[in-house]
């Protein structure tokens, strides 16, 4: 089992339900709006975190991290930037990121930036720059995964012409279930298909058809139809789980300005809150249950191994590491 995208408060107590729900590896968000400098920090963090729980965790940094941990009852964190900032005024960090641990890195967030351009600002899509394709030609070389999940429609399927290695959508779902923004169009889920690459179901409940009272009945039938868009091997989980974060939190997401307990919240996002999970799924110990969901609704024992890990084990084989003929 293989979750594509997850930014919860890290605790002990969480990772102790990864091995509980069966959770062998996870793409953890560890940059939304840090600079260069407060992603080292983060990342520190993360070191600490090592460090202090190496019982239940270890540091992924190619795919077959997750067999060995799995044999040995961990699980695989594999780091990700959900936000180009930390390279965007000097490109030559991408590799230094890459030897930290970085594997997932998205070209832009929710607006547009010096690489491509974000959903919010969609309705003015430049598309990829110059400089964004750079980015991906380096991002290509050293191993780091594109990923576009917030990024606007001509710049996702730019980045997909630009690159030699297959990208990812690590949490979205289908635009024709839920019309909003952040989901994606057939077209672009056409080309991530055709292209080899793959995408995470989301569960956060913005991107679900009926938000927090979306049924898992209902998610799995999404699924189908996705399947059928796209082929079950093109599917995987990329959940965009926020467990106990505080509202601050995603507040922060939304205007990139940290709050503390002397500082009120920014205007327009005060009244911003994370919004409650689906019943049937609040924790990593959820987990087992979606693969009892897609199995009713139709999917064979191999398409659901596969979209619950197999498919996200398959990419990063083939994601991670130097291209072939690099100089790296």
């Amino acid at each position: 089992m293989i979750d594509g995208l997850q930014y919860c408060r890290w605790s002990e107590a969480i990772f102790r339900q990864f091995r509980s729900g069966g959770v062998d590896a996870v793409h953890a968000t560890v940059v939304y709006h840090e600079d260069y400098s407060g992603t080292l920090a983060r990342l520190d963090e993360w070191d600490d975190l090592f460090s202090l729980f190496d019982r239940h965790i270890v540091h992924g940094r190619i795919s077959t991290d997750i067999l060995a941990s799995r044999q040995a009852g961990k699980t695989a964190v594999f780091f990700g930037m959900q936000n180009c900032r930390p390279v965007e005024d000097d490109l030559s960090r991408i590799e230094d990121l890459y030897d930290r641990g970085i594997r997932f890195m998205q070209l832009s967030y929710n607006k547009a930036c010096s690489l491509a351009t974000g959903w919010f600002d969609e309705e003015r899509d430049t598309g990829v720059t110059l400089k964004g394709r750079e980015a991906i030609a380096e991002m290509n070389r050293v191993g780091m995964v594109v990923d576009m999940s917030h990024s606007a429609e001509r710049s996702t399927l730019e980045a997909m012409e630009a690159s030699t290695r297959p990208i990812a959508i690590s949490h979205a779902n289908p635009r024709t279930w839920r019309d909003t923004g952040r989901n994606k169009s057939d077209d672009v889920l056409k080309a991530v298909a055709d292209s080899g690459g793959i995408l995470g179901l989301s569960i956060y409940p913005h991107h679900m058809k009926e938000g927090s009272m979306t049924t898992l009945e209902q998610f799995c039938e999404m699924a189908a139809r996705t399947a059928d868009l796209m082929g079950a091997e093109r599917l995987g989980i990329g959940s965009d789980l926020c467990q106990d974060q505080p509202d601050s939190v995603v507040r922060w997401m939304r205007s990139g300005i940290r709050e503390d307990e002397n500082t009120p919240p920014p205007e327009g996002v005060r009244d911003v809150r994370f919004p409650d999970m689906p019943s049937w799924f609040r924790s990593n110990e959820d987990i087992p249950g979606i693969a009892r969901g897609l199995r009713a609704v139709g999917f064979s024992d191999r398409e659901v191994a596969g979209i619950m890990g197999n498919n996200w084990y398959r990419f990063m084989t083939d994601a991670f590491g130097p291209a072939v003929g690099s100089t790296q």
